[in-house]
């Protein structure tokens, strides 16, 4: 019996926003094997928010994490470190969906981020033969670069108030998906580390999704982890959340066991 294989692979995210609902995603700076990928899928998340740019990873890690990913449904997505990252095209040959860039000022960067990533007449990826994200088997490569590119989401963080100047003319840059609000970074660049609430980054989160919807692109929130204030940017028109990154979920947890047994041994000694 001939072997089945896969259909042309599909972004749970794309998927996901371009149905209008809202894709979350975790942040992960501690997961190292595929198992992450499943833990992510059954915490319901729909993407991986690698991070390469706080966190250390060898491109070898990575890959197997996104073949992982696959077998789950959940999008495998990797921060680098900058628009002029070289293991960009490199991360997206080894079955990466998607590539986050940090700290996105100008539609010059925004460019230089779609030509690294998309294949042409989009960008100026380079072709690799025969992708990880269709098994390696012989596909046409005109093909190959439209099915790439219409599942490779390219993401733009905002986090300087250079970046929010810049933001009409970043959000117009063919090719790229999803504006996201890197909120930390922005209220450090502000002089505002850690006020998150305050009314200027509120005014500045409402304006990238104005923006991003009057340019036909996503909208995303990172940063901040107060669940009211998620909900109602959602409820504005964010498509792309990060929730919390695989430290925080485990300090959270681990802290609240803990605390509870002390609680309790405490109260059987008294």
């Amino acid at each position: 019996m001939a072997a089945v294989l896969n259909p042309l692979p599909v972004n749970p995210v794309l998927q996901r926003m371009r149905a209008g609902d809202v894709a979350p995603g975790m942040n992960v700076r501690l997961g190292r094997s595929g198992d992450i990928a499943a833990i992510a899928r059954a915490s319901d998340h729909d993407f991986l928010f690698l991070d390469t740019q706080h966190a250390i990873y060898s491109t070898e890690t990575l890959a197997h994490i996104a073949q992982a990913c696959r077998g789950y449904g959940v999008a495998p997505l990797v921060r680098v470190r900058s628009c002029d990252d070289p293991d960009t095209s490199l991360l997206l040959d080894a079955g990466v969906m998607g590539i986050v860039f940090p700290d996105i000022n100008t539609a010059a960067e925004a460019r230089k981020a779609v030509n690294t990533a998309k294949f042409p007449p989009v960008g100026k990826r380079s072709a690799a033969g025969s992708p990880a994200l269709f098994d390696f088997r012989p596909m046409p490569i005109a093909e190959v670069g439209r099915a790439l590119n219409d599942i490779t989401l390219v993401v733009c963080m905002i986090e300087t108030p250079e970046g929010l100047a810049n933001l009409e003319e970043i959000a117009a840059a063919d090719g790229v998906d999803v504006i996201h609000v890197g909120c930390n970074d922005l209220l450090v660049n502000m002089g505002k580390p850690g006020a998150f609430g305050d009314p200027q980054i509120v005014e500045a989160i409402e304006r990238v999704i104005s923006v991003a919807a009057a340019h036909g692109k996503f909208a995303g929130l990172g940063g901040d982890r107060d669940l009211v204030r998620q909900v109602g940017f959602i409820r504005k028109g964010v498509k792309f959340v990060t929730t919390q990154t695989d430290i925080g979920f485990l300090i959270a947890e681990a802290s609240r066991r803990t605390g509870e047994l002390r609680a309790a041994i405490a109260q059987a000694g008294s």
